[in-house]
Formats: C-alpha cells, sequence, structure tokens
C-alpha cells in the first residue's frame, strides 16, 4: 500500500482538532473527511485542509482505509461498527469504551472483519516510557500517581476511565499477567462520579500495583514508580524525566561487603549510601507523543497490506489491550461502589 492513504477524523473536539492537525501535515497520507454533530465546527476544522465535512459518514462520502474515533467514549461502538464492517481501520481515543461488553463487541467486530485497530493510549508513547521500555525490567511492583485541576471536559465519567486508564494500560504492559484481587476506595465530590481513587491490584504472581487519580488537586503531577530484581525506575510524565538504579551497576556495593567480610548490609551504616549508589538519568528522547501514536497506527496499516513497508518503531495498544484497560477499570469503580467506608464515617 504505498499510494496515499484516505484517512477522516470522526469528531472534532479537543483531541480530534489535535488528530486532524496531524493527519493534513502527515506526507503519504491524505485527510479527506472530518464527521461531527456540529456541522459549523466540522466545517471549520475541514475546510482549512481541504477536506470534506459532513455530520455523519456514508460510503458515498468518500473513500477510507483508516479513520480517528474520538467521538464521546459512549459513542465508540456506533460509530465503529459500520466502518470496521467495511474494514476501514481504527485508531479509538482512550478508553476503549465504556464498559466491558461494548470494549468487547468492538475486538469481535475488528476480528470478524479483519480490521486493524488501536487504541490511543498516548502514554504508551511518552518519551520516558519508551525509555524504561527499552530496559525491559519485569517489576513486581508499581506504583504511579496522576492528579491535577478538574478540567470540565470528562464530567460525564469518573476519574477513573478519564485518568487513571492511562496509568492502567502502562502498568498492564508492563506486568504481563492475569490480574487475581483488586481493592479500591474513591470519592465524588463534584458530581455522582468519583474525582479521586485509590486502587492496589493484585497479579497472578503476587505483583503489585497501587494507583492513584485526582483531578481535585491544584497542580498537575504524573509519576510512575517500578520496583523489579534487578533495577529500580522511577518517572515524570509530565517532565518527561527519569532515572534507573540497575543492580549491575551497583554491584560494588555487594563487593565491597564481601572484601570487609560483613555479615549483611546493615554494617554498612556508616558509609554514604547515596555516594555509592550510581544512578543514571534515563535516554529520553524529545517526540510529540500523540503525533509518534498516531504515525505507528499509520505505518501498521501500511505493513498490513505492503510487505515491502518498513513496520512500526513503537508498539502500540491493540484492541485487546483496550478491552484489557477497560475490564480492570471497570473492576476498580465496581470495587470503589462496593466499598462502604464514607457511610461508616458518616
Amino acid at each position: 500500500m504505498s499510494q496515499t492513504l484516505p484517512v477522516a477524523v470522526f469528531g472534532a473536539g479537543h483531541m480530534g482538532r489535535h488528530h486532524i492537525r496531524i493527519y493534513s501535515q502527515m506526507p503519504g497520507v491524505k485527510l479527506v473527511a472530518v464527521i461531527d454533530p456540529s456541522i459549523e465546527r466540522a466545517r471549520s476544522l475541514a475546510e482549512p485542509v481541504g477536506a470534506k465535512w459532513s455530520t455523519h459518514w456514508t460510503p458515498e462520502l468518500c473513500d477510507l482505509a483508516a479513520a480517528t474515533i474520538a467521538v464521546p467514549t459512549v459513542r465508540h461502538l456506533d460509530v465503529s461498527r459500520p466502518l470496521l464492517e467495511r474494514g476501514v481501520h481504527l485508531l479509538i481515543e482512550k478508553p476503549l469504551a465504556p464498559d466491558v461488553q461494548s470494549a468487547e463487541a468492538i475486538a469481535a467486530l475488528a476480528r470478524r472483519h479483519d480490521a486493524i485497530v488501536h487504541v490511543g493510549h498516548t502514554e504508551r508513547f511518552n518519551p520516558a516510557v519508551l525509555a524504561v521500555g527499552r530496559l525491559g525490567i519485569r517489576p513486581g511492583f508499581v506504583e504511579t500517581q496522576r492528579i491535577s485541576p478538574f478540567t470540565f471536559r470528562s464530567a460525564d465519567i469518573g476519574v477513573v476511565f478519564d485518568m487513571m486508564i492511562h496509568d492502567i494500560d502502562v502498568t498492564l504492559s508492563m506486568i504481563r499477567e492475569p490480574v487475581e484481587r483488586v481493592d479500591a476506595v474513591g470519592v465524588a465530590v463534584l458530581g455522582p462520579y468519583e474525582d479521586v481513587c485509590n486502587a492496589r491490584v493484585v497479579f497472578e504472581s503476587g505483583a503489585v500495583a497501587t494507583l492513584t487519580a485526582s483531578r481535585l488537586a491544584l497542580k498537575t503531577e504524573r509519576k510512575l514508580r517500578a520496583f523489579a530484581p534487578n533495577a529500580y525506575i522511577s518517572l515524570d510524565y509530565q517532565k518527561k524525566l527519569g532515572v534507573a538504579i540497575t543492580k549491575d551497576r551497583n554491584l560494588d556495593v555487594l563487593k565491597l561487603a564481601r572484601e570487609r567480610n560483613f555479615e549483611d548490609l546493615s554494617q554498612l551504616a556508616g558509609i554514604d549510601f547515596g555516594k555509592m549508589v550510581h544512578v543514571e538519568p534515563l535516554t529520553v528522547e524529545s517526540r510529540d507523543a500523540l503525533e509518534t501514536e498516531i504515525q505507528t497506527f499509520i505505518q501498521t496499516v501500511r505493513t498490513r497490506s505492503d510487505s515491502a513497508a518498513k513496520p512500526p518503531e513503537f508498539t502500540a495498544a491493540g484492541v485487546e489491550d483496550g478491552v484489557a484497560a477497560v475490564r480492570l477499570a471497570s473492576r476498580i469503580v465496581e470495587r470503589v461502589a462496593e466499598h462502604r467506608w464514607a457511610e461508616a464515617l458518616a
């Protein structure tokens, strides 16, 4: 598939306009249509880049090879269905769906019609996360914190599907095991859905993840720490910074203990630990995460039909990854609803 790919963007809101901008500037891609319930909004974004606009799509409007779905989450299945039935490849903004049943329905349609579906878990393409991926660690404990002021863009869903879903996907991509147990507590302050949530997820092997999200903070922080037998990783998503403390670079500590015949490391108490430990800044390349995500999607589509096409450099969240994230997010929300601590304190 060396020819220009015709693509469309469904949804001309906050995220959709970014997809429109990137597609319109991408070589080998032609943005042919912008679809949005507001015809004026669709026209205002489509007309400057020479694309068609409409409130809905039909095959007569334009041929499509691929499309971005950036409509509200509750409409993902309805908008995706006719496209998948025609074999159109889709990049669906996160989360894949508002519930497990809808997510599984999208996955089933993709399989039945042999269509590629990527899910917009953009944090996978954060330079700091990519740097961790290159280290290939398998953590036994992950801790995440994602807090920010309320943006009022996602008042129809809780903080788990709005914000924590990013960390759910990254955690699942690092700890590739079935989830055994979930516990969570949350607080709804501004509306009927939780605005703050803390979840503890236990995996089959015993690995543990603690995830915290809040949209009631006065500042923005997005951090992750991961502990493995051979490494400790600390990431700041927002600043795109990270450090790694790896076992192979710190064998001198153990060597010193052996040379001095220490029975245990507590006998090193008089030594400045901070000066002994080798802390390695992660090599973080400057990238636009959304642009990398879209490029990966388009390259995956090209590779499907053209054996000579270069395969994508990075691994995107596929439809099954999207289903897994929705499944765990749903379990966390269920546990929040079951937790009765607030009533007991009232």
